[in-house]
């Protein structure tokens, strides 16, 4: 899937500007076990841990506890992988933006317009303020009966947390997506996909057919491992029956990045029909440092269409 969001989510005339060219030629995931970056074609990647509090992805308050640690792990990660340029893609936690596919009959060609139709839309859909939230959209696809959009929304005090930590790393935020649309930039068939992204605190499944968003359902898990592992096998049940529902056939692959391998994930689903296959293969050379479990699909996806 290709170029999905490429839209920054902040309003800065810089940030602008470079939605209008191209993305950075480095880019950085962060979430709560720590932070992965990738640069290059093909990528090199560094990594770097984080402590457990350091970081605690949510739309309800603040997520960064520990400011000096993660702007610390930002730029061991970046710093291995050698940017040329200070400016980086900046991949955010799911549960850190609340995604949405919208159907309108049309949407103005002009972003004000549009973002002020978005604006209106979503204020009942998200538990925050959205007239000072910031907003990245994609139509999808348009006709003359329907318009199908994509809509990625964060509070603007939470992204200012995340890019206040890249300014502090030594690096400037350019375009900002959220990891699991980062991720699915990877698919590039155009076969129906059904894609799984597992972090420490949430699962997002989506199913992809071509440049089209069928699906895209975050669930944010419970800490106790048992309930842990029911909520991931039915979430991705749920989304196999869509799957199959939209197809007629019942998917036969899944596509898993996060924090558990394809072989852990198998093996937690124990779904002997479903292959697991990894979104992005971890790379036997060219790994700056060493990545431990760090899932590699959404730095990696934030490259595509970097400038080099």
């Amino acid at each position: 899937m290709k170029s999905i969001l490429t839209k920054a989510m902040n309003k800065s005339a810089a940030a602008a500007a470079q939605r209008r060219s191209a993305r950075p030629p480095a880019a950085v995931e962060l979430t709560s076990q720590g932070t992965v970056a990738a640069a290059g074609k093909p990528p090199i990647y560094g990594h770097a841990a984080l402590a457990a509090d350091a970081l605690k992805p949510g739309v309800a308050e603040a997520n960064i506890a520990a400011a000096d640690a993660v702007a610390s792990a930002l730029r061991e990660a970046l710093d291995a992988v050698h940017p040329h340029k200070r400016a980086v893609s900046l991949v955010l936690p799911d549960l850190a933006v609340r995604v949405f596919v919208l159907d309108f009959d049309t949407l103005p060609a002009k972003q004000a317009e549009a973002l002020s139709i978005l604006r209106f839309r979503l204020r009942k859909m998200v538990p925050f303020d959205v007239e000072h939230a910031s907003i990245g959209y994609q139509v999808l696809s348009s006709d003359r009966n329907e318009c199908r959009v994509l809509v990625a929304v964060t509070p603007g005090a939470v992204l200012a947390e995340y890019e206040a930590a890249v300014r502090a790393a030594g690096y400037e935020p350019g375009a900002v997506l959220p990891a699991t649309l980062a991720a699915l930039e990877n698919v590039e068939t155009e076969e129906t996909t059904l894609v799984a992204n597992l972090s420490a605190e949430a699962l997002t499944t989506a199913i992809v057919a071509g440049d089209d968003l069928l699906l895209y359902r975050t669930l944010e898990l419970p800490a106790d491992e048992t309930a842990r592992a029911g909520e991931i096998q039915r979430g991705v049940a749920v989304t196999m029956a869509y799957f199959e529902d939209k197809t007629g056939a019942a998917p036969h692959r899944i596509y898993a990045t996060g924090s558990l391998s394809a072989e852990a994930f198998a093996e937690l689903l124990a779904l002997p029909d479903l292959e697991v296959t990894e979104l992005v293969e971890r790379p036997l050379t060219g790994a700056a440092t060493a990545l431990g479990t760090a899932g590699l699909a959404a730095a990696t996806g934030a490259l595509k269409g970097a400038r080099v």
